[in-house]
């Protein structure tokens, strides 16, 4: 059996964050729900605006919604209408104030969940899967993603038998941390069952932030301890033993003269 991983899951917190922002002590499985329930109205009521993903931020009583999508003007509507519809439809499903934001795509291309159900799209219309995962692969790669690589799986061409079918360009390290590598997956439905599309896009590396170099001052500033002196005595205390030592030895001659008188 193959031991497959997420390439997002497996990057979180790394490179990547998460998609939905919150913390909750006992009603944990309430706002879980309420997270896919508020998905699954986003992408159902919205099929054609292309949406790659949905990030939700909750507060006290508020909720974030930002809706990433390659359309903005169908999530939009004329003079905002679809907006504030989908707004009152969240509210009434969350019991909160919602505030919905859209981001636009402004390369679709290089969306591996845009690909994905592009890919989908094009089986459902019955275009050939190979004519459909070469043309995918040709415009990822001429919008400058470093490799991408495409699966799908099913019964392929209304064939008895399902199986599966990889097309792929450049190189994606699924096994490398800092790497940028999109995924996303698709279903076509078509009249001979269901097809599954994956897509891995590689848009190259994510490097950590350098560390902020030591400042000269502090460097300094800071006292550095003889290896054999303790830590408990100040550094002028040795001298004052020094000078407290000497008067004594003077004196020393005086008394012995007196004992020999």
């Amino acid at each position: 059996m193959g031991h497959k991983v997420h390439p997002t899951g497996f990057r979180l917190g790394i490179i990547y964050d998460w998609q939905s922002k919150w913390y909750a002590d006992r009603h944990y499985t309430n706002l879980l729900h309420e997270d896919l329930a508020i998905r699954r109205t986003i992408t159902k009521g919205l099929a054609d605006a292309s949406i790659s993903k949905v990030e939700i931020d909750r507060d006290a009583n508020h909720v974030v919604v930002t809706v990433h999508t390659a359309k903005p003007g169908i999530v939009i509507g004329r003079g905002g209408q679809k907006v504030d519809e989908l707004r009152l439809t969240l509210e009434k499903l969350t019991g909160r104030r919602v505030r919905v934001n859209i981001i636009e795509i402004r390369q679709p291309e290089l969306d591996a969940q845009l690909v994905a159900r592009s890919v989908a799209d094009q089986l459902q219309r019955r275009v050939s899967f190979r004519r459909a995962l070469k043309q995918s692969v040709a415009r990822t790669m001429q919008r400058g993603a470093k490799g991408v690589k495409i699966t799908v799986g099913g019964r392929l061409g209304g064939s008895e038998m399902s199986r599966r079918e990889t097309d792929m360009e450049g190189r994606v390290p699924l096994h490398t941390l800092r790497a940028d590598i999109d995924y996303g997956t698709a279903e076509a439905h078509t009249t001979f069952g269901r097809i599954g599309v994956k897509a891995w896009i590689y848009k190259g590396d994510i490097l950590p932030e350098p560390k902020a170099p030591r400042k000269a001052e502090e460097a300094e500033g800071e006292e550095t301890v003889p290896v054999g002196a303790a830590s408990s005595e100040a550094p002028g205390e040795p001298v004052t033993e020094a000078k407290s030592a000497a008067p004594a030895e003077q004196e020393a001659p005086e008394s012995s003269q007196s004992a020999e008188q």
